[in-house]
């Protein structure tokens, strides 16, 4: 964009590449300092994460890869699972294998749990919830929280073996009629955080951060861990996912639905597309409506004359008048729309027989320092253009 001057000279008002990027310095900071906090809170969180508790892949604090490689290393086979369907390919002998179930996120029903138990002599469950204890032991209840650390307080190999354990985070309490149940690990008030059922075919551990690799170091839960689950050749490490999800749910929402809902939905559609044929506007042909206000061309005229005026805006007055008398005369000398101002010049010099420096410095090069000035230039355009016509008169 370009301005004039009150000595006629144009002056570059666009702002450059580099004054635009200053401006915008502002900005781009903001927009990097967001950034900068965007990654550094997605990396915390990243950092922190605990990973999924109780996993034998899992080697942070939560995690019970320690225990699982440990049992390796001593010759049992360990094997992760994390489907139901895995667990019963991964069973090859059910009298020489213990069963470990973590169903943090309870996927399995009282079906999946059943038919879980089936699959191996020996079951611990980590962290029974009421769910679970409803279906596979219904004397036990959940007691809830236990802290601390627990001693040994049964016959229970691995619970002598380990003398003491670090206890949580959860505690249980043997209600009803449950023959043959040993409760050890008592945090007093009958609650217990390791209950064995059906001569250790079945074991509920409450003590569970014993197992992580946080606090497997800690008192004796590394020989509770080892001795509870290192017990057969073979221990599955089965930590149930959404792969467990009962397949049984409807498979959209339309099988939700009564039957009713869909002839009834499309008996509504036809409705509204009939009353909106039937109450809709019609279009019709075009109007010509006549506008409230007439603006004549001369007021406009007019009107742009004052504002050039107030702003002193002479030289791009006088360009406007230049830019109307150009095209008509370049229309007048047989010349077309796009022709170049020194064309038109060249065609008026010869046609008028005047000097062609006079044209075209009346066309392009005079710059008006009055107002004068600017009525004098004006008056010899139209002189020009008169000179023009009464030439091109037979």
């Amino acid at each position: 964009m370009t301005t004039a001057t009150s000595a006629g000279q144009q002056r570059v008002t666009t702002p450059s590449v580099g004054a635009t990027f200053r401006r915008s310095l502002f900005w781009i900071g903001v927009v990097l300092v967001l950034g900068i906090i965007v990654l550094a809170t997605i990396a915390v969180a990243g950092g922190s994460s605990g990973g999924v508790r109780l996993s034998a892949a899992n080697a942070a604090p939560a995690g019970a890869r320690a225990v699982a490689e440990v049992l390796r290393q001593q010759g049992v086979r360990v094997v992760e699972t994390s489907s139901l369907a895995d667990t019963q390919a991964a069973v090859s002998d059910p009298a020489t294998t213990t069963l470990f179930i973590s169903d943090e996120n309870r996927f399995l029903d009282d079906a999946q749990l059943a038919q879980a138990l089936s699959l191996a002599a020996r079951v611990v469950i980590a962290d029974a919830a009421f769910s679970e204890l409803a279906g596979v032991a219904p004397a036990v209840s959940q007691a809830g929280v236990v802290t601390g650390t627990l001693e040994a307080d049964c016959s229970i190999r691995s619970v002598q073996n380990a003398g003491s354990v670090t206890a949580g985070p959860t505690g249980y309490r043997v209600t009803g009629d449950a023959s043959g149940a040993m409760s050890c690990l008592g945090s007093g008030d009958r609650v217990y955080s390791l209950v064995e059922l059906g001569g250790g075919s079945l074991t509920i551990l409450g003590a569970t951060n014993a197992l992580t690799n946080e606090h497997v170091a800690e008192a004796g839960n590394a020989a509770l861990a080892l001795t509870l689950l290192g017990h057969d050749p073979t221990l599955i490490w089965y930590l149930p996912s959404a792969d467990d999800v009962s397949t049984g749910a409807p498979s959209d929402l339309g099988s939700l639905a009564p039957p009713w809902v869909l002839p009834v939905t499309a008996l509504l559609g036809v409705l509204v597309i009939a009353a909106a044929l039937w109450r809709g506007r019609r279009l019709g042909p075009l109007v010509i409506e006549n506008l409230p206000v007439t603006v004549r061309a001369s007021e406009t005229m007019l009107g742009r004359a004052r504002l050039y005026e107030v702003s002193s805006s002479r030289l791009r007055a006088l360009d406007a008048l230049r830019v109307g008398t150009i095209g008509r005369l370049a229309t007048a000398c047989g010349l077309g729309s796009s022709a170049a101002v020194s064309e038109v010049a060249d065609a008026v010099a010869a046609l008028v027989g005047a000097p062609r420096a006079d044209i075209s410095r009346l066309l392009v090069e005079s710059l008006p320092t009055s107002d004068r000035e600017l009525v004098q230039l004006s008056d010899q355009l139209l002189e020009l253009e008169r000179a023009v016509g009464r030439a091109l008169l037979p």
